[in-house]
């Protein structure tokens, strides 16, 4: 019985296909019918369940997920509020008049504001909205604009601070805690600061790359208009792009913590819009209602995910999970190639947060027990979801597009996203070729390290010289 937990993860894909439930629902489902029939044959203890609410409670204590509304608030407020067409057509204007200007500009515009709305479901909606028409007007064909709007709603997975990369981290830590759990080993175990820094020089090279990419594309095109952008609106650009950056930049270094700094942002931006008067009434309540309804669907989300993995613990598949990784994996390589494909193809029909809280903390553990530089393990997982979100035709990013866009050819998306895959993919190879690149920003003493001797412990602690009395 206790394979039986595989049974769990196609039980809730084919439930979501053929009902088109909320996530969480299904979740919460599946759980609930695989835990009683555990309980009824035997296979988990009733006792088992019972831990549930006191795992929830745990989980929901955490000071990290304080964050996580502030987050979503400002995410809301910057769909809302005319800022980030403001900063497009900044950063438009000062790309040029090349035809790469405006791709560019979307490029830029969704690297600062992606971190902050969270799934890259609700990236490719408010990118969408706001780049396409610019897009447009600025003759971009319908295929190329897809392949901008998904490569830029996709930058939030590897850019930090972002929602993605704060849960990343607490999952990472819980992973590593049991991978050192399992081997006994002794070092310091990673944190969300690690993953940011690791993070931060893969996902600035994937930026430049995409921004080489449309330099290249539209080298020859002909030049178009550059935007108009009025004298106090490029101070409202300079004042949106500094806080942003001095924000996220000060969590991602260390100077700020996540609640601190989307605290300050949301305040902020809600100070903008009431004195603009972009927020009245009736808008900040619509505003309020849906934050709540975002972060509402997070929590639940965590509560599902919390539910299916005991469940899928209590059965015993976790153990088996382990052993068949250790056991088929013989070193580092072999152990990423497996857990990472595996990832890729969860990506493929899972969100960024659904894989965080399901698949993560079923397959981290066994990889960091075979590959134990937990860094580079973190930056190669967020660098296969990116990559995976972009692949045609079922990656999440292009198939969320392709429901708002107009119909457009499969081939032409292909050959439009391609060069941006391909991108992916060189980033990918270097950071698993090179890890020191993943440490010129982070410690590279997260790595797990044999435990001492009893004999050595006695030595050291002899040699320790006592205090002069």
């Amino acid at each position: 019985m206790e394979s039986a937990g595989f049974l769990m993860l196609p039980a809730v894909a084919a439930v979501m296909l053929l009902t088109g439930l909320p996530v969480f629902v299904v979740m919460i489902g599946v759980a609930m019918v695989f835990g009683a029939w555990g309980v009824w044959v035997g296979a988990i203890p009733s006792g088992l369940l019972g831990a549930l609410p006191s795992r929830v409670i745990g989980l929901l204590e955490s000071d990290l997920l304080q964050a996580l509304p502030l987050y979503v608030l400002m995410g809301c407020l910057l769909n809302r509020l005319p800022l980030a067409d403001i900063v497009f057509r900044a950063l438009a204007r000062i790309s040029g008049r090349g035809a790469a200007a405006p791709q560019i500009a979307g490029l830029c515009v969704g690297a600062l504001l992606a971190p902050m709305n969270g799934s890259v479901g609700a990236s490719t909606t408010m990118l969408s909205r706001l780049l396409r028409p610019r897009l447009h007007q600025a003759g971009v064909a319908p295929g190329a604009s897809l392949a901008v709007i998904a490569a830029a709603s996709t930058l939030g997975v590897t850019i930090p601070p972002s929602l993605v990369i704060i849960l990343f981290g607490d999952a990472m830590m819980r992973a590593h805690t049991e991978a050192l759990h399992a081997t006994r080993q002794m070092t310091r175990i990673i944190n969300t600061q690690d993953v940011f820094r690791g993070a931060i020089l893969p996902a600035v090279l994937v930026l430049v790359l995409f921004a080489l990419v449309c330099v290249v594309r539209n080298w020859r095109a002909p030049r178009g208009a550059a935007p108009v952008v009025a004298r106090h609106e490029w101070a409202i650009a300079a004042g949106t792009v500094g806080s942003i950056l001095v924000l996220l930049g000060g969590v991602a270094g260390g100077y700020l913590y996540a609640v601190e700094a989307a605290a300050t942002g949301a305040a902020l931006l809600v100070v903008l819009g009431i004195g603009s008067g972009a927020l009245r009434g009736p808008d900040l309540r619509a505003l309020l209602a849906e934050t709540l309804t975002l972060t509402g669907a997070l929590f639940a989300l965590f509560v599902a995910a919390t539910s299916l993995t005991l469940v899928f613990r209590g059965f015993g598949t976790d153990r088996v999970l382990t052993e068949w990784v250790t056991g088929t994996a013989s070193g580092p390589a072999s152990a990423a190639i497996l857990v990472l494909a595996l990832i890729a193809v969860s990506a493929l029909v899972l969100d960024a947060f659904e894989i965080i809280l399901v698949i993560i903390p079923l397959l981290m553990p066994a990889f960091l027990i075979r590959a134990p530089d937990a860094v580079w393990a973190a930056v190669l997982v967020l660098l296969v979801l990116q990559a995976s979100f972009l692949l045609p035709p079922s990656g999440y990013a292009i198939l969320m597009l392709r429901g708002l866009f107009p119909p457009i050819r499969a081939g032409a998306i292909l050959r439009a996203v391609s060069p941006f895959l391909l991108v992916q993919l060189c980033v990918l190879a270097l950071v698993a070729t090179a890890p020191a690149l993943v440490h010129v920003l982070a410690p590279a003493d997260t790595t797990l390290r044999p435990t001492l001797s009893p004999e050595d412990a006695r030595h050291r602690l002899q040699s320790i010289p006592l205090p002069e009395e």
